[in-house]
């Protein structure tokens, strides 16, 4: 397994402030010519570190105001049901975010839609999908921390061997 030193660190946190970041000025940011800060990226993306390079777009500006909290229950807990339920849930463009929960909660979901009416529409898409015990749906008032940003000053710097 392919551990992560200071450097790493340094770039993954600087690409995800800003994904456009040339290599030159990556490099610059982090103290190494392009070369090889250009291999170190190729070697982040390689290892999985970095899975996609994406624009994160305004929900609000798209037309996507309304943020919905999904908390989903159910009698099945079968291999069957999972996969039927996970492949319909994931074919539906209004969820963001799918989890599997412990706890009173079987599944959460992440909803985004355009008005109470859409999140109506998707709800009957949803309640079709598979048998379900319970659906409970909390709207979010007002989105006070958002980012894709990992902590990654949590994990600290490991040290690769000699």
């Amino acid at each position: 397994m392919f551990l992560l030193d200071r450097i790493d660190n340094q770039i993954l946190s600087c690409l995800q402030r800003d994904g456009t970041l040339s290599i030159a000025q990556l490099g610059e940011l982090v103290g190494l010519s392009s070369t090889p800060c250009w291999k170190r990226l190729k070697r982040l993306e390689e290892d999985g570190f970095i899975e996609r390079r994406v624009a994160l777009v305004n929900r609000s500006r798209a037309g996507l105001p309304v943020t919905v909290f999904v908390s989903i229950r159910t009698a099945e807990h079968d291999e069957q049901w999972l996969a039927r339920f996970a492949a319909a849930v994931t074919a539906m463009p209004e969820v963001m975010e799918f989890h599997r929960m412990s706890g009173d909660v079987d599944y959460l979901l992440k909803v985004v839609t355009t008005s109470i009416d859409g999140y109506d529409r998707f709800y009957k898409k949803l309640i079709k999908s598979a048998q379900l015990s319970g659906v409970s749906s909390a709207f979010s008032m007002e989105e006070i921390k958002c980012t894709t940003a990992l902590p990654l000053e949590l994990v600290g710097v490991l040290t690769k061997p000699s």
